[in-house]
């Protein structure tokens, strides 16, 4: 089997070939012209564009000697294609035409005066425009705003872009496209590892092309924060954190001294170390500027990040949500983000919490609401008098959530709120004061002291904070909330109903069951039902002092009251960041977490994206030999199956202080109103409500315990890294030595034969169906994050490279070797394909090709039937239902089917990010009408898809009809999901990364 698989990954084609061709004259540009900053412009907005150059003035003595240069190199010369038309070119002319000198909104430039005198800055002043409109926007559109009038050049950034703006309240419904320049990007290190290999490997690619590698450098200030290494390997001991983070350097060794590597190799990269906090967390407490003064320049704070929770920013007034990396790695090298303009949903906040409802309640009942609502690709500002009854944090948890609510941010305008919480996370008086002034100074402060001005909104919520009651979500997606007054209820129901989001099909005779079982030489039992993780961590929650030190007050009374969390329960506290661990600390309260065994096991995200750890060999065996429905209870965003551990097929999520509660109860089948959680140290029964702390109890404790030298000195230290950072040894070069022997660390074969002519669009003919999938296919589903299972192709591959299983690592510390990764897509444990008619997979299984494919362990099968159909020629499609890629903003999603061969996936939606990333890696994405899908449409997914799409892309416009006819007659019409005039460059150029290069390279910057 493995010299098969061996086999079969050295028959792995590269990537399609064009020929080399050399660069013609521009029409209506002399020489001079091309030589000039705006025609460098030009031709890389011909190449850009994937235009033609008909004949026109002679190369250049610069541009032939460029030429000559590539000959001696035996690299390909360069030339645009030839397949514009001349209307394409004409419109061309007259943008050129259009180009002005500097920014042109230039005369807009204001100087922002100091208090006692001087000036702070000059920026660009909105209330210069004189435009009614500008009143009216929402806060969110007006950061969009000032980014497109700072970055107009007429070219990148026109008028009529900062027109469709303006006129937002009627551009908006149109889905009207628009360029946005982002400020700065943010990276943790799962995603952050492949981003910079990426770099690497483009560094590579523009040597190649007889260009200059140091091209390829970030243009914006990009912070990498590493955090998603970490796993909870050991718990419930003092010596936890040491122990864990020895762990996971003898794993991540070679990764880390990657990114080291990195933060030398690139300019403007800092790379934050491990052990240092969640990366949302130390954005929000340390790197978010709020606003940018560069060079005497002052703009709005926004950023783009390669993880999904990069909007728990917005709850500091940062505009800031994910994309996927490869498009990040755009921004970085001075791509504008192409995006449509989005509407935006007022979301009116009145009263204030009921004591015992707690921020997490809050943000669960929003995130149902919102779901429900509709706000896929949209904004959420809130706003109304109920804003200043919530924290900060309180606003940071709730916009953490963005992702679970469907929308691209839930933003928090800057008011007083932001500015204590400034002063209190260190920041100085000096630059918060140029904060305030200006954003106030450009109509982007709230003053809820002041009459407030009615700004339109696209549609409306409200909610009265006083309605929200305590909550958790699950078992497998968090916008299924369920009030903890009918948990119990819930449970049973989950119990009986048949297997789906909310059912698990356990018979009713079998819902009782008792196991019994021997921990460490004492008789134990598990139920349905019963708690065998319980973690507190996620910046979701461990970034709010109210909920952690909540949890504290849980524990200190379970303690005086004498109640003990069973030994064999997983309890874990892993804090976003230092400051945590210091107000714990401070508040005494630590020392009773840890007697109930949420000792403190590291810096980062652990269990919440499925770094939990191993369960007792004991537990583990429980569960597995007698099927039981165990269940994992965590502070977390995301609870999907088989993300949290393999193991936990119900998976809650709850504010800190219910996950200490529902640890001591040891099981989510109870209901806290009416059942005792245990027996106190005085032999009566014991109730939720005596260790419930009071909304009056936890202020008190904040008060005393949360101090602004906390941040100061917690952040004043983090770059200084830990001994074990500061020791790796790292090379000081500019091109990466790639390691032929690394299982980390692998040269993607992305612009293996790339040359400068673009590929152009490509259709499908005759493809095989990989996948039939239904709704809610997450990108945890496709590309796992999680451990590696031991008889997986990728710990084949590993084993063979002598690797042994302790060394395995999980998938998402090893996504800088596509390998790896290649071999890890579709292998989430829980992936129903329906092509297996109910099973996850057959024992031994026949692919349409006729072959036999030896499976034995679940969806294994996937990978090696893919890359049969690739070693025959043939292409791939998915099939899937609604909300394809929700979750995590993961370009292994979009980069391990592409590798695998996959041409396109037609599904009846998309989640934002992910149809993205797809289209970043020349997949094509395609909608089935409403009211269609694979089923009513009577696929079966035994035939064979052909897609027809026009060879030059001059004929494809965003969002046209795309027919699909399979070979045995039936024929459907999707909407191809390109949804900007940039997003078909990209998939005329293979991709958004060929085409950022083939920029770069008719650069003259």
């Amino acid at each position: 089997m493995r010299g098969a698989l061996r086999r079969c990954i050295k028959r792995l084609p590269p990537l399609p070939a064009s020929p080399g061709l050399v660069l013609s004259g521009l029409p209506g540009l002399s020489p001079r012209c091309r030589r000039s900053p705006a025609g460098e412009l030009a031709v890389q907005s011909v190449v850009a564009a994937g235009l033609s150059a008909s004949p026109g003035p002679a190369l250049s003595s610069t541009e032939t000697r460029a030429v000559r240069t590539r000959r001696s190199l035996s690299v390909p010369p360069f030339r645009v294609p030839a397949r514009a038309s001349a209307v394409v070119i004409e419109r061309f002319q007259r943008k050129i035409a259009a180009m002005d000198d500097g920014n042109a909104f230039k005369e807009i430039l204001t100087s922002l005066p100091k208090p006692g005198g001087g000036e702070f800055g000059k920026y660009y002043s909105l209330p210069a425009l004189n435009d009614p409109r500008i009143g009216k926007l929402p806060y969110s559109i007006r950061i969009l705003l000032e980014s497109a009038i700072r970055n107009c050049d007429n070219f990148q950034v026109t008028k009529n872009d900062v027109e469709k703006i303006l006129d937002w309240e009627n551009t908006s419904p149109k889905q009207v496209e628009i360029p946005f320049k982002p400020a700065r990007v943010l990276l943790q290190d799962f995603t952050g590892v492949p981003a910079v290999v990426d770099l690497a490997c483009m560094r590579d690619a523009m040597q190649n092309l007889g260009d200059d590698p140091k091209k390829i450098n970030p243009l914006v200030p990009v912070d990498l924060v590493i955090d998603h290494s970490v796993q909870v390997d050991l718990a419930r001991s003092e010596n936890a954190v040491q122990a864990n983070m020895e762990l996971e350097f003898y794993r991540n060794k070679e990764r880390f001294a990657f990114l080291k590597w990195g933060s030398t190799a690139f300019q403007n990269m800092l790379v934050v170390p491990p052990g240092s906090g969640i990366v949302h967390q130390v954005n929000l407490e340390y790197l978010g500027r709020v606003v940018f003064n560069t060079d005497g320049l002052l703009y709005p704070d926004s950023v783009v990040g390669t993880d999904s929770h990069t909007t728990m920013i917005d709850g500091l007034g940062v505009a800031g949500w994910g994309v996927g990396g490869i498009e990040a790695e755009a921004v970085m090298l001075g791509q504008p983000m192409s995006m449509v303009l989005p509407g935006v949903v007022g979301f009116k906040l009145s009263g204030k919490l009921g004591d015992g409802v707690t921020a997490t309640d809050l943000v669960l009942t929003v995130t149902q609401l919102l779901r429900k609502h509709g706000v896929v690709g949209k904004f959420v500002e809130f706003y109304g008098e109920g804003m200043s009854e919530l924290s900060l944090a309180d606003r940071a948890t709730i916009a953490n959530m963005s992702p679970e609510y469907g929308a691209t941010m839930g933003f928090f305008p800057v008011d007083h709120v932001t500015l204590q919480y400034l002063r209190l996370t260190g920041r100085s008086d000096e630059t918060v004061a140029m904060i305030e002034a200006y954003l106030r100074a450009n109509k982007m402060f709230v003053d809820y002291s002041e009459p407030q001005n009615e700004r339109v909104y696209s549609s409306y919520l409200e909610l009265n904070l006083t309605e929200v009651e305590p909550c958790i979500s699950g078992p497998k997606r968090p916008h299924d909330r369920v009030p903890l007054k009918e948990m119990k209820t819930d449970w049973h129901s989950c119990l009986s109903n048949k297997v789906g989001f909310k059912g698990f099909a356990v018979p009713k005779e079998s819902q009782e069951k008792v196991v019994k079982f021997s921990f460490h030489g004492q008789p134990e039992e598990l139920k349905h039902g019963s708690v065998v993780i319980a973690a507190i961590t996620s910046c979701t929650n461990t970034s709010n002092p109210s909920v952690m030190l909540g949890a504290g007050l849980v524990a200190k009374k379970a303690c005086e009251l004498g109640l003990e969390i069973k030994p064999w329960i997983k309890t874990s506290l892993a804090p976003g960041s230092g400051v945590v661990t210091k107000y714990l600390l401070q508040s005494g309260l630590q020392k009773y977490l840890n007697q109930q065994g949420f000792n403190i096991v590291g810096y980062g995200c652990t269990t919440c994206i499925g770094n939990s750890g191993d369960l007792d060999e004991s537990v583990a065996a429980a569960i597995s030999d007698n099927d039981i429905v165990a269940a994992a209870v965590l502070s977390g965003n995301r609870n999907f199956e088989g993300r949290v551990h393999p193991l936990t097929r119900a998976n809650y999520l709850a504010s800190p202080p219910l996950v200490v509660a529902y640890a001591l109860a040891g099981t989510v089948d109870i209901d806290f109103e009416k059942e005792p959680i245990g027996r106190g140290k005085d032999g009566k029964d014991v109730y939720f409500k005596d260790i419930w702390p009071s909304n009056e109890e936890i202020a008190t404790v904040v008060q005393s315990s949360v101090l602004p030298e906390m941040f100061k000195s917690t952040y004043e230290a983090i770059t200084r890294g830990n001994p074990m950072w500061n020791q790796l040894s790292i090379p000081s070069s500019t091109l990466y030595s790639w390691d032929t022997q690394s299982t980390y660390i692998h040269e993607p074969p992305y612009f293996k034969g790339m040359t400068m002519d673009p590929p152009g669009p490509h259709g499908v003919r005759d493809a095989y169906c990989l996948l039939l999938l239904g709704d809610s296919i997450t990108t945890d589903h496709i590309s796992p994050a999680g451990s590696i299972h031991r008889d997986s192709p990728a710990a084949r591959y590993l084993l063979e490279r002598g690797v042994d299983q302790r060394g395995f690592n999980s998938y998402g510390s090893r996504r800088g070797n596509d390998e790896v990764m290649a071999r890890g897509t579709f292998a989430n444990i829980r992936l129903v394909n329906k092509l297996l008619k109910g099973r996850w997979a057959p024992r031994r299984s026949i692919s349409p090709l006729g072959r036999s494919c030896p499976c034995t362990m679940l969806p294994w099968y996937v990978f090696l039937f893919a890359l049969r159909y690739k070693e025959d020629g043939h292409d791939t499609i998915i099939l899937a239902g609604a909300e394809y890629g929700s979750g995590s903003s993961r370009d292994w999603a979009a980069k391990g089917p592409m590798l695998q061969g996959v041409k396109a996936v037609i599904a009846k939606s998309f989640e934002r990010i992910h149809r993205s990333n797809l289209v970043g890696m020349g997949i094509i994405p395609l909608c089935f009408k409403p009211g269609e899908d694979s089923e009513t449409l009577g696929l079966t997914g035994y035939e064979r898809f052909s897609i027809d799409l026009p060879s030059s892309v001059k004929d494809l416009r965003p969002g046209q009809d795309v027919a699909v006819v399979t070979d045995n007659g039936k024929s459907f019409t999707c909407t191809a999901r390109f949804d900007t005039e940039v997003e078909l460059a990209y998939f005329d150029h293979g991709g958004i990364l060929p085409f950022v290069i083939r920029n770069l390279i008719n650069s003259k910057q």
